[in-house]
């Protein structure tokens, strides 16, 4: 365990008001005549799921026999989209059957609003066993989902320092998940299980060599056969109890890869990263059923909840049971917005409804698309239909509640870091939005595509530099790019390339401490450790509550001798992460060095007891607990 190197933050880049809202009125297709008797509820979302990748939907050579056998079983709607094109809103309207302006979370980061209850509040009230295991940190209990679960397991792996990683394994997710089900399946229960596959960077295909040259989509299918997978592990977990349990899959949204110009997701509202596969199976529910009617996944609450025989929610969304007997749903409209533009990059926000065969989408430079006739929405007719496209203008301003303005900051103080590092949130609107229109995000399609590339892992080394030059050369004040590049830069150890960028993020005035933090680390191995201080220290204002940035204060005041001074930064560091393992060590060191033998050495048990058995620095805290006992 490093006694002198600084614990970068991990930058790899390997993802409000309430407006008025447009509910049930609008096409509602009222509740089922009954409840068809599910007695318990399984929801599993596969983060990234495209429709037109999976086999029931249409691809021959998908490997999805899970996902196709439950449309077989049940019911597959072939038109089914998301409210968003990112993680934490699109599942916040899922369990809470609203829009993202009815549950404030308009983007990764933003916490779904306190007094909107959910899915699991309200069958936690009506005496469900309610457990949720999710697979990466845009559903991190912060951002508000976990409410109403009893069990609400986001515990992220940890790197050997301790450091929190952003995702898991589904494997071991479904794991955790199955074994709560073999606690809870005789009772009523209510279980949410999220995978994180196939979400970027897409992992080489199993078992075959030299696979991670294979194409990002040839590598996402895999992923998707992954997911598949790990779907009927825990299906066949439920054991006996399949037979009386609603099962719903879902996508959260899709995944771009070079239609309309974008890369990856988040940015554009088109049906490449809005459409899902959707899939129910269960009591009440026809085999085999296909349902065209368009429907979102806010419509999945009030369905399921019909299906369950307990009494609905106040929720945007419909109950769409009465498809499985053959009626139609009517006619209603769909919303959806991306706020990614704005927050990432200062860009304008997109917005869009569907009704009918018309989708209309709110930007600078507006687009109506006939999904009949152009369903790849290639044309837009705009020009040709103006008083349509203006009422559809009206209508999606109703719904969507008044443009985010000013600086939106995520919750908590590492969460920025975090959601960038799944190649996601960009930290709130920068000095790029100043007064003026915005760009329309049309008119950025290759920057957006090269950032994407970049953050989704896709292009590392050399490869990623050269991308994020590029981007800068079109966009000069990119602040992103610059912090991506500047860390880009140190991972070929280079600090004299790294540095301008990262002194352009720092005075673009990101909220997040990670330029400080690269800039510190290269004063620091330059042997400049006072400048080193005075940037950490500007990086605890910027993230006051950030406990790497109090572990890096800590280990350069030690290296420093200011033992008592590291004590104080390193204190504070182990108390906002327990579990920040070389920050441990530093204050068990710290303690030891001003004589406080005892609680050194309690320090250094308790650093014992959260490493791993095979953990290679437990040798060198052993014999630091030998010297101060």
């Amino acid at each position: 365990m490093s006694r002198t190197a600084l614990i970068l933050v991990a930058v790899a880049f390997a993802t409000p008001a309430c407006g008025a809202r447009e509910g049930p009125s609008q096409g509602a297709a009222g509740p089922a005549a009954s409840a068809p008797g599910a007695r318990s509820l399984l929801i599993v979302t596969i983060d990234t799921l495209r429709a037109d990748r999976v086999g029931a939907y249409g691809l021959v050579s998908a490997r999805t026999p899970t996902l196709d056998r439950l449309a077989r079983e049940g019911a597959r709607f072939d038109r089914a989209y998301a409210p968003a094109p990112t993680t934490t809103p699109s599942h916040a309207s899922l369990l809470t059957g609203r829009y993202p302006p009815g549950h404030a979370s308009r983007h990764n980061g933003q916490r779904v609003r306190e007094d909107v209850p959910t899915l699991a509040t309200h069958l936690r009230e009506a005496g469900f066993a309610t457990g949720a295991f999710v697979s990466a940190f845009p559903l991190d209990r912060r951002f508000g989902l976990a409410r109403g679960f009893e069990v609400y397991d986001d515990r992220m792996p940890r790197a050997s320092d301790g450091r929190p990683l952003n995702e898991r394994p589904g494997r071991e997710t479904v794991a955790l998940a199955s074994a709560w089900l073999q606690a809870h399946r005789s009772a009523r229960f209510f279980l949410w299980v999220h995978l994180f596959e196939p979400h970027a960077p897409y992992a080489p295909l199993p078992g075959l060599a030299g696979s991670e040259t294979a194409s990002p989509i040839a590598r996402y299918d895999g992923e998707v056969s992954t997911a598949d997978g790990l779907t009927g592990d825990l299906l066949s977990s439920l054991g006996p109890a399949l037979a009386t349990t609603l099962v719903v899959v879902a996508g959260d949204h899709g995944e771009a890869f070079g239609e309309h110009g974008e890369i990856g997701h988040s940015v554009f509202v088109y049906d490449t990263t809005l459409r899902v596969p959707l899939l129910v199976r269960g009591p009440g529910v026809p085999a085999g059923l296909v349902v065209a009617d368009a429907v979102g996944l806010v419509d999945v609450a009030a369905t399921v909840l019909t299906h369950l025989g307990i009494a609905g929610l106040d929720t945007d969304g419909i109950d769409v049971s009465p498809a499985f007997g053959g009626a139609p749903l009517g006619a209603r409209a769909l919303y959806a917005e991306s706020f990614a533009p704005l927050l990432d990059f200062g860009w304008s926000s997109l917005r869009t409804l569907r009704e009918g065969r018309w989708k209309y989408i709110a930007a600078p430079r507006a687009e109506l698309y006939d999904l009949i006739d152009d369903p790849d929405e290639h044309r837009n007719r705009l020009t040709e239909r103006p008083t349509q496209a203006q009422a559809l203008q009206a209508r999606v301003d109703g719904m969507s509640g008044p443009e985010l303005t000013g600086r939106t900051s995520v919750v908590g103080a590492d969460a920025a870091s975090r959601l960038r590092s799944l190649g996601y949130v960009g930290g709130g609107v920068t000095s790029q939005t100043a007064e003026g229109p915005r760009p329309d995000p049309k008119d950025r399609v290759e920057i957006a595509a090269r950032m994407a590339y970049v953050i989704s892992g896709e292009a590392q080394g050399r490869e990623a530099i050269d991308l994020l030059e590029a981007v800068l050369r079109d966009d000069p004040q990119n602040p992103q790019a610059h912090l991506r590049l500047g860390y880009a830069w140190l991972d070929q150890r280079n600090c004299a390339r790294a540095t301008p960028h990262l002194r352009a993020a720092m005075a673009a005035a990101l909220p997040s401490a990670d330029p400080y933090l690269g800039l510190a680390s290269c004063y620091a191995a330059a042997g400049r450790p006072d400048a080193a201080m005075d940037l950490l220290r500007q990086a605890d204002q910027v993230e006051p509550e950030n406990p790497v940035v109090a572990a890096n204060l800590g280990l350069l005041a030690l290296d420093l001798g200011r033992a008592a001074e590291a004590v104080r930064d390193l204190t504070r560091a182990v108390d906002r992460d327990p579990d920040l393992h070389q920050a441990r060590f530093g204050l068990a060191r710290a303690l030891a060095r001003l004589g406080r033998r005892a609680e050194a050495a309690d320090q250094a048990r308790e650093l014992l007891r959260r490493l791993p058995a095979d953990a290679s620095q437990r040798g060198e805290v052993e014999r630091l607990l030998t010297a101060v006992r």
